[in-house]
């Protein structure tokens, strides 16, 4: 089977194709860095030549409202319609649990949009939304920080190895498409500020972690269960103990 990785020179990407290559699937990364812009349009006929599936786990260079939003919808918009041109059979694109349910927030408005693309469009797809990924926790501690004090809301949170979603992408990709959208998952549930609190004091930052019910997230306000999935979502092996502590491994 020709898998199309779209976003394939990225972290997903990269292991993704990985994945899939071990399966013995072909697996074509394309990326800018490979010729293939779906912005433009440039190397998407040629790399799409008989390709099964194609696999979007690109992203937005930007986290700005405007410019994630003309990102999500132009890349998207070029690649089906050259998917459709192509008789792709299968469109699986990668997006966030929740992201229907956070409207302040404009990057995940344009991930809504890019999904409602999908689910108009002609091509057979699958979709599938992971909960935020083990290697962006520092981020999140680093977006709610002013000073050295860190406001986060104490709400449900259950984040996942980046290895557990590519792992979950290619399953999808190598099956067929369920016209609808997939949940992935890590197997530990938290409190978002605990989390961030733990975080910390394991890596020794001074930095202060204040429970605050009505701190935003990416500019999000959030409820109980936002960031979480609502039922019958995919659970992903790898605990946040065991991923943290490859990483010390490799270091």
């Amino acid at each position: 089977m020709k898998v199309v990785v779209i976003g394939g020179s990225g972290l997903i990407g990269s292991k993704l194709v990985a994945r899939l290559k071990e399966q013995g699937h072909e697996a074509v990364a394309a990326s800018p860095k490979t010729g293939v812009n779906t912005l433009t349009g440039e190397g998407l006929a040629d790399v799409l030549d008989s390709a099964d599936v194609v696999a979007d786990v690109s992203n937005s260079p930007s986290l700005e409202d405007a410019a994630a939003l003309e990102f999500f919808q132009t890349s998207t918009h070029n690649l089906l319609a050259a998917e459709a041109t192509a008789g792709v059979g299968h469109h699986v694109a990668l997006s966030i649990v929740g992201c229907d349910r956070l409207p302040d927030s404009g990057y995940l408005r344009a991930k809504v949009a890019q999904e409602k693309l999908i689910t108009d469009a002609t091509v057979p797809y699958t979709v599938v939304r992971a909960t935020p990924f083990f290697e962006f926790v520092a981020s999140i501690i680093d977006a709610g920080t002013d000073g050295n004090v860190v406001r986060l809301a104490p709400v449900l949170f259950e984040p996942i190895a980046a290895d557990d979603v590519a792992t979950a992408v290619a399953d999808v990709a190598v099956n067929a498409p369920v016209n609808g959208t997939v949940e992935v998952a890590g197997p530990d549930r938290f409190r978002l500020d605990e989390l961030a609190r733990a975080t910390l004091a394991e890596r020794h930052d001074s930095r202060e972690v204040v429970t605050d019910s009505a701190a935003r997230y990416f500019g999000a306000a959030l409820s109980e269960d936002s960031l979480v999935p609502a039922g019958g979502a995919r659970i992903a092996a790898t605990q946040l103990a065991d991923w943290r502590k490859q990483a010390t491994d490799k270091k």
